[in-house]
């Protein structure tokens, strides 16, 4: 029976998605072009035998309209045969991208296959796909919520709301992210997976000197008067300190099966072992990864004591807190390397710069099984688990 593994993954530093941010000179298909080129240089692998190019992009507009991936593949010197394809699954894209990819090689419908996403949000900043004064949803999802779907900053508040977390919690974890991401670098342990661009070699966002203090003092980013007589439940504790930040980044992974890899000498990294995609609510929109998570661990005949490590996409501090509660995970066994609150979220790359930074951290500490998620707009939501090789 075939199997999908990962045999090599990369990514970028993440700079600031602002135009002083360190990355914001690199154009989003050259982002994109520069994890590619050093994909198959450190796996060795000929891009000619490359079967397809999957990438994940959120705001498919402006620099990052037509088929990104297919030009960064030209970009990064494949050959034009080598074909490539840009999905959308919101902040899940290039998740999105790694399911498409192992499936793809499960079925025999491929042998070779990059998955990877790019974000570029210094330059083609969220939403920039929504002319003003246009309506994404229709008449239809007006009708079936006629109160109206919200942001996904209101969504994270609800989700502290229901789910009990306060202020103090949501920034003690936003402090955890931040210094976990922070020992990382010190301890060498993002060499392995991260490729430096242009002279940036270290993540941008990530604050070593963070404390709860500091971040006691910021604002709520979200207060609205007409959000808040809607949802008088609210305590507006969602700060621009326990919320990921924009950022500008790419990653990308390769992946093929166990009998290609030791016909062309590649050195597995982990094999993917199983796979969910959920819908939820999408007023709370972010919830998904509950029902994900479940549902992929009895795909997979496991219990959430099986997993050794989790990735769990630090969109806000309470979507994972949340997750946390339900699960019943160990939060010392997820994002142990720090997650998006402090390294950022470029929102089509995360996906597969959640999966880099995962099998590097369980080569790194032994892990068997590992557990991936991510919460999505519109109420989505990816899971995938990997197992060490």
């Amino acid at each position: 029976m075939r199997d999908a593994v990962i045999v090599e993954a990369v990514r970028t530093p993440i700079g600031k998605g602002k135009p002083n941010g360190s990355l914001a000179h690199v154009h989003p298909v050259e982002l994109l072009a520069h994890t590619l080129r050093s994909l198959v240089e450190r796996s060795g692998v000929d891009p000619a035998l490359i079967d397809d190019v999957i990438g994940g992009t959120v705001d498919q507009v402006g620099e990052q309209a037509m088929n990104t991936t297919r030009y960064a593949a030209l970009s990064a010197g494949f050959p034009e045969t080598v074909p490539a394809t840009t999905v959308d699954r919101q902040c899940g894209s290039s998740q999105q991208a790694v399911h498409f990819a192992a499936q793809g090689v499960l079925s025999g419908a491929y042998d070779i296959v990059v998955a990877c996403g790019v974000e570029s949000m210094s330059r083609v900043p969220m939403w920039s796909n929504v002319p003003p004064g246009k309506d994404p949803f229709g008449p239809g999802i007006a009708a079936r919520y006629p109160d109206g779907l919200v942001p996904q900053g209101i969504s994270a508040e609800l989700i502290a709301a229901k789910w009990s977390l306060t202020r103090e919690q949501m920034d003690a974890f936003a402090v955890t992210s931040h210094h976990r991401a922070a020992a990382a670098w010190e301890q060498g342990l993002f060499d392995a997976e991260v490729a430096p661009l242009d002279g940036v070699s270290r993540d941008e966002s990530v604050r070593p000197g963070t404390t709860p203090e500091i971040l006691a003092g910021l604002k709520p980013a979200y207060h609205d008067p007409v959000f808040a007589e809607r949802f008088p439940q609210i305590e507006w504790n969602i700060t621009a300190g326990n919320a990921s930040p924009i950022n500008d980044g790419a990653s990308a992974v390769l992946i093929t099966s166990s009998e290609t890899a030791a016909r062309l000498g590649l050195r597995p990294l982990a094999r993917l072992h199983s796979f969910a995609v959920t819908g939820s609510d999408p007023v709370l929109m972010l919830t998904g990864v509950i029902p994900a998570t479940d549902k992929v661990l009895r795909r997979a005949n496991l219990s959430i004591d099986d997993i050794d490590l989790f990735e769990v996409n630090e969109a806000f501090a309470s979507v994972a807190l949340a997750w946390g509660q339900e699960t019943g995970a160990d939060l010392a066994k997820v994002n142990v390397h720090g997650g998006a609150i402090a390294l950022g979220h470029p929102l089509g790359a995360s996906g597969t710069r959640l999966t880099t930074t995962l099998v590097h951290a369980m080569r790194e500490r032994g892990a068997r099984y590992a557990l991936q998620t991510m919460c999505e707009a519109g109420g989505l939501a990816n899971a995938m688990i990997l197992e060490a090789v």
